[in-house]
């Protein structure tokens, strides 16, 4: 996998509230713990110093993807949440915290990213930790995993143009892994009454990169069968050409 490397410093917000390097504390020369806003709530996480993974990182996404999600929580109360890509486990910890959501966690096949996932879902009172599976993108699931998530979700997770493929692999897998628990097609009645299709890939992407790239992506995604809607909010729901609900 190629690596990207960044200083947390560079990325972290200074001006907006979501995070605080003023609350921050040295855990050991490996960690450091900081305390991040979300809407309605203030999470401490501890962050790797440095992941040449990057899952040390909070990236821009999460914060906006947490305002977006707490706005349109009607379209996803109820739904069964798996989230890609989820480094510290920030976000999923918020949407349990504050929106009780059913949501695990996922990562590159690492046993640190999870050790840390698991350490922070702790201390921010989420016991047990929320289950994790270990997952390469384009590898299909453990067989021991049912992957039957009605919702998967993502932020900022575009960062590596040689491994889209892979991500549209797995997205391609769990989505049309799905089993409605309808025995008759009503797509288009439920997306009405939701506002999401079932089963969705939601992503929110705030990192800047090339518009090539992002239509690499988006242009992998239709050819393999998904659809590609634009939200708003650099929000993206992305759906199997024909919706299994």
């Amino acid at each position: 996998m190629d690596i990207a490397l960044f200083s947390p410093s560079s990325i972290f917000a200074d001006n907006d509230g979501n995070s605080s390097d003023g609350d921050s504390k040295e855990a050991n020369e490996n960690y450091v713990e900081r305390s991040h806003k979300f809407p309605g709530v203030e999470l401490i996480i501890r962050e790797f110093s440095f992941h040449q993974l990057n899952a040390n990182l909070l990236w821009p996404g999460s914060f906006a993807f947490a305002e977006w999600l707490v706005q349109h929580k009607s379209w996803i109360e109820g739904r069964r949440v798996l989230e890609l890509g989820s480094g510290t486990g920030a976000l999923a910890i918020f949407l349990r915290k504050s929106l009780q959501l059913d949501i695990t966690t996922s990562d590159y096949d690492d046993q640190e990213i999870e050790e840390n996932i698991s350490y922070n879902c702790q201390i921010n009172g989420i016991v047990p930790a929320l289950p994790h599976i270990r997952h390469s993108w384009g590898n299909t699931l453990l067989a021991n995993y049912d992957p039957n998530w009605d919702l998967v979700i993502a932020s900022d997770i575009l960062l590596y143009v040689k491994q889209y493929l892979n991500l549209i692999k797995t997205i391609s897998f769990l989505l049309k892994s799905f089993k409605s628990k309808w025995s008759s097609g009503i797509s288009s009645e439920y997306e009405e009454s939701v506002g999401l299709p079932c089963p969705a890939f939601l992503m929110c992407w705030r990192r800047r990169i090339g518009k090539g790239d992002e239509l690499i992506f988006f242009k992998g995604c239709e050819d393999n069968g998904l659809k590609v809607q634009h939200l708003g909010s650099r929000i993206y729901c992305i759906k199997p050409a024909e919706v299994i609900c």
